[in-house]
């Protein structure tokens, strides 16, 4: 039990660092365009990451997934929005996986 204090007291420190030492450090503005142009993209990345895995390991069969991400990102592509997109996915997967299982 001792351990978990000290992994949560861990935890929270490095958050606490992560957040802290950009304003702390950093005081005038980013003038080098490598770095304004990475920190733009962080969110985007970092969202990407958490949604791929998700997107193929929620079905039964990780093909069904796939399918439904390359459909969605056709459908996106070509102009739909967030709500079509989400609908026409989960079509692909239930047929998807209809067909596969």
């Amino acid at each position: 039990m001792r351990d978990a204090y000290i992994y949560i007291l861990i935890a929270a420190l490095v958050t606490y660092a992560i957040r802290v030492l950009p304003l702390t450090l950093i005081r005038k503005p980013i003038q080098n365009t490598f770095i304004k142009s990475f920190l733009y993209y962080v969110p985007y990345i970092t969202l990407a990451v958490m949604t791929f895995p998700a997107i193929v390991e929620a079905t039964q069969s990780p093909i069904a997934g796939c399918i439904a991400l390359v459909v969605g990102i056709l459908a996106s592509w070509f102009g739909l929005g967030l709500f079509p997109v989400a609908c026409i996915c989960c079509v692909v997967v239930f047929v998807a996986e209809f067909v596969l299982i």
